[in-house]
């Protein structure tokens, strides 16, 4: 399986529709697989007349634990959970790139063109990431240093489409900072 990521092309009312209609199963399948263990652990192992607390727990447990595997190994790879899929590896490209930020922006400075494509691609996702969460605050924050960055990349020729992360680039950039 590839590290690389690729942005995509996604329409932001389709996407909010489908993470929360996988959202909405996801906390389905957790109510009743956690109600129904809780209830049949209390129904087994319970007293009648004493406290049977620790016997939910270890159903509601159960039933995170139950719904975590349907998840991973059922649902991860459903298209029912694609939207919902993309935007956690959306989100951890953009937390990698977060990380190592300082060394990010020292290689800009120094005009390090694997930095530059970094930051590019950061502010590109960042921007999709906003528009798919319908969050116009985050894009109007992110339209000067865009501007910022665009004539850097223009001045030294570089494609400014970024449109895909590739994490050797972290490695790359660690030792600028």
């Amino acid at each position: 399986m590839s590290d690389i990521f690729e942005l995509e092309s996604r329409d932001p009312e389709t996407f909010r529709q489908e993470t929360r209609k996988s959202t909405f199963i996801l906390i389905a399948i957790f109510a009743v697989s956690a109600m129904g263990l809780a209830t049949l652990s209390v129904s087994l192992f319970g007293h009648p007349d004493g406290n049977n607390f620790i016997w939910n727990v270890l159903g509601v447990f159960t039933g995170f634990v139950l719904t975590t595997v349907i998840f991973k190994t059922v649902l991860w790879n459903h298209p029912l959970m694609e939207s919902s899929v993309y935007s956690w590896k959306l989100k951890r490209c953009l937390m990698k790139i977060t990380n190592v930020m300082h060394h990010v922006e020292a290689g800009v400075e120094q005009e390090n063109i694997t930095a530059i494509q970094l930051l590019r691609f950061y502010q590109l996702a960042l921007m999709q990431m906003h528009r798919l969460e319908n969050n116009d605050g985050g894009i109007s924050e992110l339209q000067k240093p865009m501007q910022a960055l665009l004539v850097k990349i223009d001045a030294l020729g570089i494609d400014p489409e970024q449109t895909r992360f590739d994490p050797a680039w972290i490695d790359a950039v660690k030792g600028l900072g």
